[in-house]
């Protein structure tokens, strides 16, 4: 039940996050990873179509895994690969695979190359139980590692292991054409570009355009967000809402 990433378009390659912990969902920690890791898949040709976050309770971390693996060229887990006892993620991927899981003599050697012998209890010993076939990610800050199984990388949540882990997980990803984004300022209130907005996008159903409402200086104001993978589309749509912005100001104005 590995997943191929169902989108039909063959530049597409798409890829969803699985953020694992109890602490993010009681808000004792702040995610750093899901915005990290976003913009990095971006900038390499993936796209990111789901995150999801789990408890650390082993059904929920298997069903979130196998139902996103299925739909997704690529999942990318964050947290619970620790030495405690909660940190139970390598135990659960394991499961979703439907393979055994041990004590691996190749992340051991890592472990090795920073713990003394003697210090390698059972508790750190739990980072380096690997599901049976999976590969070593390599983490360059602590040696303990991730694992890639099937089409799931299982990465660190401390944000600057995971980061090391996605740096050395990167080189084996395939990629896609990447995704090009245009930002223009609306300078009017997002009511006021909402229908034309909605009819160019209809004029151009291949380019992705979003409106985001802020405040400037008290004043409310709009960004709008083109996307699209065809550089010609997307300075043609972006001429075009610049022309629609020009006459709805004008109309404003006037």
């Amino acid at each position: 039940m590995v997943g191929d990433g169902s989108d039909t378009n063959e530049n597409v390659v798409t890829a969803a996050i699985l953020v694992i912990g109890d602490e993010i969902l009681s808000g004792r920690t702040k995610d750093k990873n899901i915005g990290y890791i976003a913009e990095y898949l971006t900038n390499i040709g993936v796209d990111l179509r789901e995150v999801r976050v789990v408890s650390d309770i082993e059904e929920e971390i298997v069903a979130a895994v196998n139902a996103l693996r299925s739909r997704y060229t690529y999942v990318f887990t964050t947290g619970g690969i620790g030495p405690t006892h909660d940190d139970i993620t390598a135990d659960s991927v394991a499961k979703a695979f439907g393979v055994p899981i041990d004590v691996d003599e190749r992340a051991v050697k890592l472990l090795l190359e920073r713990i003394p012998k003697v210090d390698l209890n059972e508790a750190r010993l739990r980072m380096a139980r690997i599901p049976q076939g999976a590969d070593l990610i390599e983490n360059s800050v602590s040696k303990a590692p991730g694992f890639t199984i099937g089409n799931v990388h299982v990465m660190a949540g401390v944000p600057t292991i995971m980061q090391a882990m996605l740096d050395a997980v990167a080189p084996t990803l395939k990629t896609g054409k990447k995704m090009l984004s245009r930002s223009i300022p609306a300078n009017a209130k997002e009511g006021d570009v909402a229908a034309p907005l909605r009819a160019l996008q209809g004029e151009y159903p291949d380019v992705t355009m979003g409106s985001y409402p802020s405040y400037a200086d008290g004043i409310p104001t709009t960004t709008l967000v083109l996307r699209s993978r065809d550089e010609a589309r997307l300075e043609e749509a972006e001429a075009a809402v610049k022309t629609m912005l020009a006459t709805v100001r004008q109309r404003i104005s006037g």
